[in-house]
């Protein structure tokens, strides 16, 4: 059989896992310098825990777990009729599938919330870093396995959570190098138009529409707009906002003209005036995006998208918002929060098209010294020397096998890019000196152990 892997999932060898860490470390020291808290929930939820979140065109990319040992089952003829009416349309059944992979982090997390709240502190704040899983078509900077990197507070209403978030976000990409817009807008504007053009019935549809507007267009929108049952008076009116131009202010103003004194409209204009007015720090560019709308359907203040502004791929790397009644659906109401979503895979795509990984990071993350040696005795002796090496936190390795000559040692540095080779022979078993040669200047030098760890660090 030759061996391969499903669509849509990636090995990654140690040369990618190096520049992956480099990303999800900087994420993870920013998240812990703002206060968040680390924690993990299962690769499996119950299917009922998931379905009804994300919206219909969400539900059906569950990568659904088939239920085990269903041949055992005692009623085939239920199980043979569910699947049949599986096949006509999308639809959950317990029968086939009581389990399904995680769609996001986040659900996962308001279940957590809910089900440990006697042992957390509100305003609670967590980050988690862990594979999500979707069936979706793969295609570049999509894909059915990857990585989610959230942070969420919950348990507080208040602006400030989105103000630090935004410096989050801005304190992160610039320690990466890579050039972002922080786009925002906010759900109850998007509420408040539903509601002047008079389709409130339709704030989904609209919505999901919408967030479609850099993939399908205008005229993409608009159809989609007329198939869901929009009117068309309601889809002209639409029109000014899919073609919103112009500064922050600007596009403020031209908001208060058309929302007036709709209720929903000015709390949300309020909270975006917010934003802005303490966001006048941040390095990124921060832009106001009325057609940005996050199909989620939890959805409900402050949304954010960051893209970056350089190079050919420029997909979304980063999303969240405002929730105020996720738990609600596990029985705990009225708790607050708002999270984002770094996109680790895209972000890599990313750095990788502008060559923004630093030449630095496989010297650093790999091994600093290999131990090269001529027989037993002197590779033996080398287990000592490497100890004390680790013991200061100098990575090492000593090399494994006995017939390799010291030249097929030196090449095996070389290719693993290890930046110094100790040779150790009966000479420097018996002196104490240890001959360290630098394999980027082929220098070498005579050093005790004790001088050569102070070297190497």
């Amino acid at each position: 059989m030759k061996p391969s892997i499903p669509s849509g999932t990636r090995d990654f060898g140690p040369e990618v896992m190096q520049k992956r860490q480099y990303i999800l470390n900087t994420i993870r020291q920013n998240f812990e310098l703002f206060g968040y808290q680390p924690i993990e929930t299962p690769a499996m939820e119950k299917i009922t825990t998931l379905t009804g979140k994300y919206g219909e065109e969400g539900d059906q990319l569950i990568f659904k777990i088939l239920n085990s040992r269903i041949h055992d089952s005692k009623n085939k003829d239920l199980l043979k009729k569910e699947f049949e009416l599986s096949l006509e349309s999308s639809r959950n059944s317990e029968e086939l599938t009581e389990r399904a992979l995680r769609y996001d982090l986040t659900v996962p997390f308001a279940r957590f919330v809910v089900m440990n709240q006697g042992q957390l502190t509100f305003p609670f704040k967590r980050y988690q870093i862990q594979p999500v899983w979707r069936a979706d078509k793969p295609q570049k900077g999509r894909y059915r396995e990857f990585y989610q990197c959230d942070a969420d507070v919950i348990g507080s209403n208040s602006l400030i959570n989105e103000l630090e978030l935004i410096s989050m976000m801005d304190k992160c990409f610039n320690e990466l190098k890579v050039p972002v817009v922080i786009k925002f807008n906010n759900r109850k504007i998007l509420t408040a138009i539903s509601q002047v053009i008079e389709e409130p019935g339709k704030i989904i549809d609209i919505t999901v529409a919408i967030d479609k507007l850099d993939k399908i267009g205008k005229e993409g929108v608009n159809k989609e707009l007329a198939e869901k049952g929009v009117s068309e008076i309601a889809i002209d009116t639409l029109q000014p906002l899919l073609d919103f131009k112009g500064t922050n202010t600007e596009k403020v103003s031209i908001l208060k003209q058309l929302l007036g004194n709709n209720t929903t409209g000015v709390e949300g204009i309020e909270e975006i005036e917010y934003l802005l007015n303490h966001s006048k720090t941040t390095t990124a560019i921060l832009e106001l995006d009325i057609t940005l709308a996050r199909g989620l359907n939890y959805y409900t203040g402050t949304i954010f998208e960051v893209k970056t502004n350089a190079g050919t791929f420029t997909p979304s790397i980063l999303g969240g918002g405002r929730y105020d009644d996720l738990t609600g659906i596990f029985g705990l109401p009225n708790m607050s929060g708002v999270g984002i979503s770094f996109g680790i895979d895209r972000i890599y795509d990313v750095m990788e098209e502008l060559n923004l990984f630093p030449e630095s990071i496989s010297k650093t993350a790999g091994v600093k010294v290999l131990f090269t040696h001529f027989d037993a005795e002197s590779q033996n002796h080398c287990l000592s020397l490497a100890a004390q090496l680790r013991a200061q936190s100098i990575s090492c390795e000593i090399y494994p096998d006995l017939t390799k000559k010291p030249g097929k040692q030196f090449d095996y540095a070389n290719k693993k890019n290890i930046p110094f080779v100790c040779t150790v022979g009966s000479n420097e078993m018996t002196t104490g000196l240890y001959a360290l040669k630098d394999m980027t200047s082929g220098t070498k030098h005579q050093l005790t152990i004790n001088d050569l760890i102070t070297f190497v660090k």
